[in-house]
């Protein structure tokens, strides 16, 4: 059953990046939105989480934001070294961005969907009630992990090749990820600590890169509008599982 659920998740996945390269016209939007997308799903899904199931403190502070902030300066630090790395070889940037980080992000994405995808596994061995509920909810967001993860990736140079390679990953990844827990079981404290960092990671991305981008060329009240309707439309995803 969480196999079968978890295809749910695989079509979702695909539908958000078919959104994202047929609005190519309105990148602006496109953005704001992604970076809006980006922002609830930290704030509102992964933080929640991680700090429910690491559970540990360290020095009066959560482990769960401890790893949040380091997957924050590790994803700084990534992408400055790998344009450092760039620059003295001589290699190609995209609007000063290095194509590499796009797909780590994008890759970052892909394993944060598998983790979907061992959550809908692990709800429904609690019971049918709990494995609906989380089903719902990834089935809905996973239409947002798609979509950001197509536009990561093309964000940063990347071919359309590639960026549709990442999506099909992507899309996967909750199939594997439900499957996987027929034979594994992820401690519930590691699943928090991954979680932590990889919201971190993703803050970055939106802060840094996403919404200064989206606002670079159009700083219009529409973009700015598209943002919040992406985290409004999390909160409501979140509300609805809960």
């Amino acid at each position: 059953m969480a196999v079968f659920v978890a295809l749910g998740a695989f079509l979702m996945t695909l539908a958000g990046g078919w959104t994202a390269q047929r609005v190519t016209d309105r990148r602006h939007l496109v953005l704001g939105l992604a970076g809006g997308l980006m922002l609830g799903v930290v704030g509102l899904d992964l933080l929640p989480e991680a700090l429910e199931a690491a559970g540990t403190e360290v020095f009066g502070v959560p482990a769960a934001l401890l790893l949040f902030v380091a997957g924050f300066l590790l994803a700084h630090l990534v992408e400055r070294l790998l344009a450092v790395r760039q620059a003295a070889h001589g290699g190609e940037e995209h609007d000063g961005r290095v194509p590499e980080v796009g797909l780590t992000a994008a890759a970052a994405m892909v394993g944060h969907s598998a983790m979907d995808g061992v959550a809908i596994g692990a709800a429904f061995q609690v019971g049918g009630g709990m494995g609906t509920a989380v089903a719902l909810a990834v089935v809905a967001h996973d239409f947002a992990d798609g979509f950001n993860t197509y536009t990561i990736t093309s964000l940063y140079g990347n071919a359309r090749r590639k960026a549709l390679a990442m999506l099909f990953a992507d899309a996967v990844a909750p199939v594997v990820g439900a499957a996987s827990t027929l034979f594994l079981t992820i401690p519930e404290q590691v699943l928090g600590a991954y979680l932590g960092f990889f919201g971190g990671a993703l803050l970055y991305l939106a802060a840094a890169e996403i919404l200064p981008e989206a606002h670079h060329e159009h700083p219009a009240r529409s973009t700015l509008l598209c943002t919040v309707a992406g985290a409004a439309f999390i909160w409501l995803v979140v509300g609805i599982a809960d």
